[in-house]
């Protein structure tokens, strides 16, 4: 019989439109019951007999409901997966004689035009993208039982004529469709068990075609394709002469990947594969084996079945123990973590149980997290936090940079680098040198984190310092007592260096270096309080420190109308400019009075945006002119790019947009693609020479244990190029080294005029806002931001803020789209927050007593 197509909320128009636009991504997934994903390790291995096994066993206890799922099926209609199991799974049961009712679905929901006609001749509406508005669906009962029956459900959801590869029958056919539209109506076929557990078991099975690495329609590998909903696996294995070796190739591709596999089962050919392929998984994956399969084309397989029902019967098992192992850990996790984790920049007390976020794995920019609402299900979340400003890669980049971490840890694991040298480290350093470095560094002192190399550069800087000030001469030969010199850096307040107690001394007072964090703290600088830039109400403003008595400076010279006049050159020749050089000169004067000689020997900044002191973008014409005077003073500058570096900022590096070199600059984070910690401190060939010396005690006496690991050299090597090459990073400028306006300019624009945002940045792949709220109520304590956070988690968006201070933060590659997308939920949300706040105001105003 003949019904009409299913309709989905989502028209193909739309998504087909869109397919090359990624947005933020709505999918999910229901954990009501369990799903499984049917994986092969090649072609022609019995995917489909095992899928029909598993049905027969699930159907066999009434009352049940298995769904099987045929996400792209060639050689339509002669060959349908889907056919086979609607049929089969009746014939096995009648064998069977069962006391139960079972009810039989089959349907079919694209084809494509060719494989339409076979099936129905020209009886269907017109094509859209050379597939059939088709709705092909029989249905049948079996058996006379009383009571409540069971239940089999099959789609096909994509299908094609010829039987080949689906991403050739695509192209052939004329019939395409896109790893989106594949991935939207999967998710609607994973809910159709939705609601129907309260009236017995339900099971899902999502059958791939042919083998792990197989190309979908649209040439993705279908280990790829299938990632972001990383279902649990089932792998059909290979029991033939050969078999050992496609079958762990076919494992080892799925767990680069993330997927878990619950079970391995295969043929029986007599050579017992399963022998090493235990050994080789440690038993840590069942391996299964099946009775040797019928070779005659005529066989109904029914005595093959009924041999085989103990193995089914043992997979099932396996799978609804692997889904039950599953949903009780991800219910204990959060009270877990509260009862043994000690959370960084975290008050325990502030989080209760049921806002701690369970983060089952991560598909490129998404979480997947673990909710409840209804029933338990997976749902992606936007990373908006960069996982602490790490993260970058998409998941073809993720994927890359996983199998890339897997070779060089199985080539090299951990080697010593001090007078060593092996390909990742060299290739690492010779790009940073030829990146970032390029036309200053000469040297990369490699170590394991941002703190860290902050520590290292400041020790280069005063060493460098000291030499070039003829300083080392007064002190005793390498004596390692405590000389009349002392030595600060010039930083700026409001900046932040990183935890450990050197990068802590070299930046200014902060919570984060309280007594109550930091009892040996003692500020060992000069702090300058620099002029900040935001836009206001649509106006991107400077704000003038009042001690720099800039009452003579023209209106023009502090207010912009676009972001790219506050980075132009021509503001050098200012009055604000000479405003700036004089307070500088002014702070850097020599201080008097200590029994020791004082000197600033080093200049450390965060070039344009300080992150953790509130997201706050400094006037890069401010950082320009200090570092000019530091280095007419022999001042050493160190440029931290922890946070900066590497596209954060929308150029490799942030210096490109001072247009000023630094003696000494660190990189971390996004370095490497955030996968893996690694860090770099560059320095000129200067710095490196005030350490060269006949004795070792004039080394860089500094290193740690991983110091240029391979795995993060060779993870480094991989993202820098990722991100640099336009093949791969579709926002990069062409000709030019920087990326394209990520957020849309006109709604930032309109979020600087909302009354409840006091100002604005946007640059690069960073948006921030900082609320409007009274003065006891701002800074990194505040809590002012939480209500509106947790509504925009429930929008898919995850963050976190910084007190009073709300940012979002995408990767190099993330497509406008994307971002705009983040943006119309956050004034949408803002919107939202005001009106409570109005409706609240006006409340109170009306509890007021009468005078």
């Amino acid at each position: 019989m003949f019904h009409p197509p299913l309709l989905f909320t989502l028209s193909r128009h739309f998504l087909r439109r869109h397919h090359h636009h990624r947005r933020l991504s709505t999918l999910s997934h229901t954990l009501s019951h369990p799903i499984y994903t049917i994986w092969s390790a090649n072609t022609g291995l019995g995917k489909t007999l095992v899928s029909a096994g598993i049905a027969a066993a699930s159907v066999a206890s009434p009352p049940s409901k298995l769904v099987y799922i045929k996400p792209l099926q060639t050689g339509y209609p002669l060959d349908s997966d889907a056919a086979f199991v609607y049929r089969k799974i009746p014939q096995i049961l009648h064998r069977r004689n069962p006391n139960f009712t079972l009810t039989a679905s089959n349907q079919t929901l694209n084809v494509s035009i060719p494989a339409a006609k076979v099936k129905i001749g020209d009886n269907f509406s017109d094509s859209r993208n050379g597939f059939g508005e088709f709705g092909f669906c029989e249905e049948r009962k079996v058996g006379e039982g009383v009571g409540e029956g069971s239940e089999l459900i099959c789609k096909t959801i994509y299908a094609w004529n010829e039987a080949i590869s689906p991403h050739l029958a695509s192209e052939r056919e004329g019939a395409f469709v896109g790893d989106e539209e594949v991935l939207v109506l999967l998710k609607k076929c994973l809910e159709i068990g939705v609601g129907s557990e309260g009236q017995g078991s339900v099971l899902s099975l999502v059958e791939t075609a042919g083998g792990v690495a197989s190309p979908g329609s649209s040439g993705s590998l279908q280990c790829d394709l299938y990632r972001p909903f990383r279902l649990p696996s089932v792998l059909v294995g290979d029991g033939k002469l050969g078999g050992i070796s496609g079958t762990i190739s076919a494992y080892e591709s799925l767990t680069i990947r993330g997927y878990d596999v619950v079970a391995i089962v295969l043929e029986d050919h007599g050579l017992e594969n399963e022998v090493p392929l235990l050994s080789y998984l440690r038993n840590r994956v069942p391996v299964l084996v099946l009775p040797s399969i019928p070779k005659d084309p005529l066989d109904n397989l029914m005595e093959w079945y009924d041999e085989s029902q103990t193995v089914f019967d043992s997979l099932k098992g396996i799978m609804l123990s692997s889904y039950e192992k599953q949903m009780y850990r991800l219910h204990e996790m959060p009270k877990k973590a509260q009862e043994i984790f000690w959370w960084p920049f975290t008050q325990h007390k502030l989080v209760p149980q049921e806002k701690v976020t369970v983060i089952d794995s991560r598909c490129g920019e998404n979480f997947a997290v673990h909710k409840v609402k209804d029933h338990d299900y997976i749902t992606q979340m936007f990373d908006a936090c960069a996982s602490w400003w790490t993260q970058g890669p998409n998941a073809a980049l993720q994927i890359k940079l996983a199998r890339e971490m897997g070779y060089t840890a199985a080539r090299y694991g951990h080697v010593m680098f001090p007078e060593n040298v092996y390909e990742p480290a060299l290739q690492c350093a010779e790009l940073l040198l030829q990146g970032v470095g390029k036309g200053w560094a000469s040297r990369v002192f490699f170590s394991d984190n941002g703190s860290t190399a902050i520590e290292i550069a400041l020790k280069m800087a005063f060493r460098k310092f000291l030499a070039d000030n003829k300083l080392l001469m007064d002190l005793p030969h390498y004596n390692t007592d405590e000389s009349n010199i002392e030595l600060k850096v010039v930083a700026l307040n409001g900046s932040y260096h990183g935890d450990t107690l050197g990068a802590m001394d070299a930046q200014a007072p902060s919570p984060y270096t309280g007594f109550l964090q930091q009892p040996w703290y003692t500020g060992r600088g000069v702090f300058l309080d620099p002029p900040f830039i935001s836009m206001c109400d649509g106006v991107w403003k400077i704000a003038v420190p009042k001690k720099m008595h800039y009452e003579d400076v023209i209106l023009e010279d502090t207010s912009f109308n676009s972001r790219d006049q506050v980075f132009n050159r021509s503001r050098d020749d200012s009055k604000l400019a000479s405003i700036y050089s004089t307070y500088i000169s002014q702070e850097l004067l020599p201080s008097s009075g200590s029994r020791k000689f004082s000197y600033a020997g080093a200049l450390i900044i965060e070039p344009v945006i300080q992150g953790a002191g509130g997201m706050l973008m400094v006037d890069p014409l401010f950082q320009r002119i200090l570092v000019k005077e530091c280095k007419n003073r022999k001042i050493p500058v160190i440029f931290d790019e922890v946070f900066t570096g590497y596209w954060r900022l929308g150029v490799e590096s942030a210096a490109e947009l001072l247009f000023c070199q630094p003696d000494i600059s660190c990189f971390a984070k996004l370095l490497t693609g955030g996968m893996i910690p690694l860090a770099a401190t560059l320095a000129t060939n200067d710095v490196f020479e005030s350490f060269v010396g006949d004795s070792k005690l004039s080394a860089l006496l500094h290193g740690h244990s991983y110091s240029a690991h391979a795995v993060g050299c060779a993870t480094a090597c991989n993202s820098i190029k990722w991100f640099k090459d336009s093949q791969t990073n579709p926002n990069l400028v062409p000709g030019q080294n920087l990326l394209r306006e990520l957020w849309d300019a006109e709604l930032v624009r309109k979020i600087s005029f909302h009354p409840a945002v006091q100002r604005v940045v946007s640059l690069g792949t960073l948006f921030a806002l900082e609320l409007k709220v009274e003065d006891n109520d701002a800074g990194y304590a505040s809590l002012s931001g939480t209500a509106l956070l947790l509504k925009l988690r429930e929008d898919g968006i995850y963050m976190r803020p910084l007190g009073n201070v709300v940012y979002m933060m995408c990767g190099p590659c993330t497509s406008h789209r994307v971002c705009l997308q983040m943006l119309e939920k956050l004034y949408k949300q803002l919107d939202k927050q005001e009106k409570i706040q109005t409706a609240h105001d006006y409340d109170h105003d009306q509890r007021l007593p009468i005078a």
